[in-house]
């Protein structure tokens, strides 16, 4: 049933569309302006952000030799960081070995910070290399590092598509820039 003021135009397209009758549907027309805008973005996020003097702006947390820790700017959980080398890369494979145990070395790190400031019941790490693997930013490779807790994806993460988060970017940014001195 379609919300008052919504209406569905069918293309000639819809013919090869299957639906299951089993499964309920959630149609998220919103979504189309970020998802269509990924494409156009000129640039790098993760190769302008780190030429930017302002660490606070950006959200980077920490700048090591080779790679620099950064807060997601639409996190999963408060806490929610990602290590980024300063090469611009899109495999793994291509990252110099230096680069790569930086990453490793500040993944560990980042583990010892969230466990310390958030005590989550878990933390998630992890990397999406390609479009198809779920990246969004596929031409750049980054290790996601999260905390988790039990129950944490709930009916408003889920169903919802909105994240409750107990505390702002800035004061997680300042939280984590303490726990890195």
């Amino acid at each position: 049933m379609l919300q008052p003021g919504f209406s569905v135009t069918v293309s000639e397209h819809a013919a090869y569309l299957l639906t299951c009758p089993a499964m309920d549907y959630l149609w998220t027309p919103w979504r189309y302006a970020y998802v269509s805008s990924t494409e156009k973005t000129a640039g790098c996020v993760f190769c302008d952000a780190p030429q930017e003097k302002d660490d606070a702006k950006v959200l980077i947390v920490h700048r090591g030799k080779h790679c620099f820790v950064i807060l997601n700017a639409y996190p999963y959980t408060p806490g929610h960081v990602m290590i980024v080398p300063y090469a611009h890369l899109d495999e793994l494979r291509r990252l110099p070995v230096e680069a790569a145990q930086e990453m490793m070395a500040l993944s560990q790190l980042m583990e010892s910070v969230l466990r310390e400031l958030y005590h989550p019941d878990g933390i998630n790490l992890g990397m999406n290399i390609g479009k198809a693997a779920g990246a969004g930013i596929a031409g750049h490779i980054h290790m996601h590092v999260l905390p988790r807790w039990v129950a944490d994806a709930n009916f408003v993460s889920v169903i919802g598509e909105t994240r409750v988060l107990p505390e702002t970017l800035e004061v997680t940014w300042g939280r984590m820039r303490e726990a890195m001195k």
